[in-house]
C-alpha cells in the first residue's frame, strides 16, 4: 500500500469514527429530551412503519451505488443513468406507499398511520437524489466532507424535533425530524459536490452497474427486511407502546454495541484485505479481535444490564421503566452482533460473496422462523428470546464460514474465547445474584463499581495466554500514544 493511500485510509478511518460516534452521541442526548416529552406510543408508531420506509430505500439504491464506487472510472453517463434511475423508482415506490397507506394502517387497526406515513415517505424522494454525490465522496474518499454534512444535518433535524415536541407535536416531531435531516443533508451534498446530471439514460450503463448491484441488492433486502421484522411483528400482536418500549430499550442497547461494531468494522477490514492472502495472520487477527472485543463488550452490556432500572429513569423518567426488562435481555445480543462483525469482514475480504450471500440467506430464514417461533410459544418475551437467538445464529454462521475458508475452525474460536467470557461472567453471575438477593438494598451503582473492579483485576492477574495477549495489546496502544 503507497503511503498516500496509507494516509488516506487513515485519515478516512477517523472520520468515520467521529461521524459515527458524532452521530450516535447527538442521537443519544436528543432521544433523552425527547423521551421526556413524547410517550411510549409515539415512537410505537414510527417503528410500526419503519420496515416499510427501510425496504423501499434498500430498493431505491438497488445496490448502483456499490457499483459506482467498485466501478475503476465511472463516467458522467454512469451518475446521470443511476441519478435517473433512483429518481423514477423513489417516485414509483413513493406512490406505492401512498396508495398502500390507509391498507396498512387498517393493518395495524390505528387510522393514524395513514397520514404518517404519507408524510415520512416523501424522504424516499429526497435521498434518491443524493445517491450519486454522497458515492462521489466515497470514492474519492472524502470522508471529512461526509462526517461534517451528516452530523451538521443530525444537530439541525435534533433542533426541529425538539422544537416541534416541545410545543406539542407529538409523533409529528419524530416524522419531521427525519424530513428534515434529509432535506438538510441533500442541500449540504449539492453544495459540496456541485455536480449536475446530464440529460440522457444509458441501458448499457445500466445492465452493467445493476450486474454487479443486483448481487448486493439482494443481500440488503434480505438483511434489512429481517432486521426490521420485529417492529412489524410488536406493532401488529402487540401494542403501540410495547413496540415504544422496545424502540427506546433498543436505542439504548445500541450506543454501546453498535457504536463498538461499527468502528471495528472501519479498521478490520482494511486491515484484512491487506493480508487476504496470509490466512495464518489473518487467523491471528481474528483471533485478537474476537478476545478484544468481547473484553470490552461483555462487560459494557452486564454493566447496562446490572444498571437497566436506574439508566431508563435518570434518562428518560419513570414512564419508560417497562424499557427496562428489555433492555437488560437485548445487552445479550448486543454481544453476538458484536462478535460477528470481524468474521463478517474476513469472508469479504477473501472475496467470498457468492457464499456470504447464500448463507445470509440461511441465517436469516432461521432467524425469521425463530422470531415467530418464539412469538406463538411465548409472546413477547419470545419476541425477544427470537431475536437474541438470531444474532448469535449469524455471529455462529459468520465464524463458522470463515473458519472454512482461513482454516480457524469455529470451535476453537469459540475455545479461544472462553477464558475472556468466563472472567467477564463469573463476577456479574455473583453480582447479579446478590442484587436479586437485594443485599446492599437496591443501590444498583454499588454492584456496578464492584462488577468493574472484579473484572479488571482478574484480567490484570490471571495468567492465560489469551489473558496476556490481551495485556500485551493494550500496552501497545497505550505507548504508542504516549
Amino acid at each position: 500500500m503507497s503511503q498516500s493511500l496509507r494516509s488516506r485510509t487513515v485519515s478516512g478511518m477517523v472520520w468515520v469514527g467521529i461521524q459515527r460516534f458524532g452521530s450516535v452521541l447527538i442521537a443519544f442526548l436528543s432521544n433523552i429530551v425527547l423521551a421526556r416529552m413524547l410517550t411510549p406510543d409515539d415512537y410505537g408508531y414510527v417503528g410500526m412503519l419503519l420496515i416499510f420506509i427501510a425496504v423501499a430505500s434498500t430498493f431505491i439504491d438497488g445496490g448502483l451505488g456499490s457499483a459506482l464506487i467498485q466501478k475503476t472510472k465511472p463516467t458522467e453517463k454512469d451518475y446521470s443513468t443511476v441519478f435517473y434511475w433512483n429518481l423514477a423508482l423513489s417516485l414509483v415506490l413513493y406512490g406505492v406507499l401512498f396508495a398502500c397507506a390507509p391498507l396498512i394502517a387498517r393493518f395495524y387497526q390505528m387510522p393514524l398511520l395513514c397520514s404518517i406515513l404519507r408524510l415520512q415517505g416523501v424522504i424516499l424522494i429526497i435521498n434518491a437524489t443524493t445517491i450519486v454525490q454522497f458515492n462521489k465522496l466515497r470514492k474519492q474518499m472524502q470522508f471529512k466532507k461526509i462526517a461534517v454534512i451528516q452530523i451538521v444535518s443530525a444537530l439541525i433535524s435534533v433542533t426541529v424535533a425538539i422544537g416541534y415536541a416541545w410545543n406539542g407535536g407529538g409523533v409529528w416531531a419524530l416524522v419531521w425530524q427525519q424530513i428534515v435531516y434529509s432535506l438538510v443533508n441533500v442541500l449540504l451534498l449539492f453544495i459540496v459536490v456541485p455536480w449536475k446530471p446530464e440529460m440522457s439514460f444509458s441501458k448499457e450503463s445500466f445492465r452493467s452497474l445493476f450486474g454487479f448491484g443486483s448481487f448486493i441488492l439482494l443481500s440488503n433486502l434480505i438483511n434489512t427486511f429481517a432486521n426490521n421484522l420485529n417492529g412489524l411483528i410488536v406493532g401488529k400482536f402487540f401494542s403501540a407502546s410495547t413496540l415504544g418500549y422496545l424502540t427506546q430499550a433498543q436505542k439504548l442497547e445500541n450506543v454501546a454495541s453498535s457504536s463498538i461494531a461499527a468502528a471495528v468494522e472501519q479498521v478490520t477490514y482494511p486491515l484484512l484485505v491487506e493480508v487476504k492472502n496470509d490466512y495464518s495472520r489473518m487467523t491471528q487477527i481474528l483471533r485478537m479481535f474476537n478476545n478484544a472485543l468481547l473484553s470490552i463488550v461483555m462487560p459494557a452490556m452486564y454493566l447496562i444490564m446490572i444498571l437497566a432500572k436506574s439508566l431508563i429513569v435518570f434518562l428518560f423518567t419513570d414512564k419508560w421503566l417497562p424499557s427496562a426488562p428489555i433492555l437488560q435481555i437485548l445487552c445479550f445480543q448486543g454481544i453476538f452482533i458484536c462478535l460477528g462483525v470481524t468474521s463478517y469482514n474476513v469472508i469479504v475480504a477473501i472475496g467470498e460473496s457468492k457464499a456470504l450471500f447464500n448463507w445470509t440467506l440461511i441465517k436469516r430464514i432461521t432467524g425469521i422462523i425463530m422470531l415467530i417461533g418464539g412469538m406463538i410459544f411465548w409472546g413477547f418475551k419470545g419476541v425477544l428470546v427470537g431475536m437474541i437467538m438470531t444474532s448469535m445464529t449469524v455471529w455462529l454462521c459468520n465464524s463458522w464460514l470463515a473458519g472454512k475458508y482461513i482454516g480457524y475452525k469455529l470451535g476453537r474460536q469459540i475455545l479461544d474465547m472462553v477464558p475472556v467470557w468466563l472472567i467477564a461472567s463469573i463476577p456479574f453471575a455473583c453480582c447479579w445474584v446478590a442484587k436479586s438477593y437485594d443485599i446492599l438494598e437496591n443501590k444498583e451503582y454499588v454492584y456496578a463499581m464492584l462488577y468493574v473492579f472484579v473484572y479488571i483485576v482478574a484480567i490484570l492477574i490471571i495468567p492465560h495466554k489469551i489473558i496476556k495477549e490481551l495485556r500485551s495489546n493494550l500496552k501497545n496502544i497505550i505507548n504508542k500514544r504516549r
